[in-house]
């Protein structure tokens, strides 16, 4: 059999109806190069293999046999995979354009390019501008403090952006989207599997970026319509203090440990240690100046304060960069 010039891997986890609108939309805008689909299986019901082979029974159907997280499966997927290219793309997402050519013929044409993914647009078509392309951007965004005035000019001083030549250079490119070669996943390893989910696709992002350039083609898209299987780890009620998803960040004071070493991820831990009392005794303030009973309408301190709690019961296991499997 010929090698396909692409391995398009997916992972899927109670999205079998995505996968295949994923698929009918790669089918649809794909043309001038060979690909093969994988779908590494993290979903304990078996029903999802049946609804993605009816519609396209040469996809290679992987079992892990748990929810193994991305990381593991998108390892799985790439070792049992064929194509000179691979790509790891997201079940929730839909190609517009034959923008898997673009990627590739970059790719094979760039030897100084390690990696390569477009835009995001939002399920209305939309391009997504919020998503961070900065280790810096991500990292100011985990200490809570007032976003404008003396904190934000101290943070930007403190972790400036880094700037590059080329306007489609950047730190990393969002997991829901990466292609890259199969020799350079070589060189650079495969994605760390100690990442259940989340900040996973940044550490790899940052060991890629060692062998090459990292781009995002602003004028190229895809939508990406987020969610589709992680709603089981998202966060309650969300907030300036109490807006960390509690896997999320787990994953991104892993990160941090591994890429910043420890003395960064005390910081953080530090910091919100310290805003517990700090957050409290200005509501409970606010309260007495009110006439208010002073333990009323405390529930967004305490959403913080069990988060914490959560981002603790790790914290020996990342203080030391312990081998294990970091899942809330």
């Amino acid at each position: 059999m010929q090698q396909p010039d692409l391995s398009i891997i997916l992972v899927n986890y109670k999205t079998p109806y995505l996968i295949v609108d994923c698929l009918r939309s790669v089918e649809k805008h794909t043309s001038g190069l060979t690909y093969e689909a994988i779908v590494v299986n993290n979903d304990p019901d078996p029903s999802g293999r049946a609804i993605v082979l009816a519609e396209f029974p040469t996809t290679n159907w992987i079992e892990m046999g748990y929810n193994s997280g991305f990381s593991r499966a998108n390892n799985r997927g790439i070792a049992e995979s064929a194509g000179r290219l691979v790509l790891l793309l997201n079940s929730d997402t839909l190609l517009v354009d034959n923008i898997l050519k673009r990627c590739a013929d970059l790719l094979n044409t760039r030897p100084d390019v390690a990696a390569v993914g477009p835009m995001q647009l939002t399920r209305d078509g939309k391009v997504h501008t919020e998503a961070f392309t900065g280790f810096s951007q991500l990292r100011r965004y985990f200490f809570i403090f007032p976003t404008s005035g003396f904190f934000k000019r101290l943070l930007h001083r403190l972790l400036p952006d880094r700037h590059y030549a080329d306007p489609d250079q950047v730190d990393w490119l969002v997991g829901s989207f990466i292609m890259t070669r199969r020799e350079t996943v070589e060189k650079a390893g495969g994605l760390d599997e100690n990442f259940f989910m989340y900040a996973e696709d940044v550490e790899w992002c940052w060991r890629l970026g060692k062998q090459g350039k990292l781009l995002l083609l602003r004028d190229g898209f895809y939508v990406h319509l987020e969610y589709g299987s992680s709603t089981d780890y998202q966060a309650s009620r969300v907030t300036h203090i109490n807006r960390f998803k509690p896997q999320m960040h787990v994953s991104n004071l892993l990160w941090v440990r591994k890429q910043y070493g420890v003395g960064a991820y005390l910081i953080l831990i530090l910091h919100y240690l310290t805003l517990i009392p700090v957050i409290f005794g200005w509501k409970i303030g606010i309260n007495l100046i009110r006439f208010r009973n002073p333990f009323t309408e405390l529930e967004n301190q305490r959403a913080f304060a069990q988060q914490v709690g959560i981002f603790l019961r790790f914290f020996w296991k990342t203080l030391f960069n312990q081998t294990g499997f970091y899942k809330v």
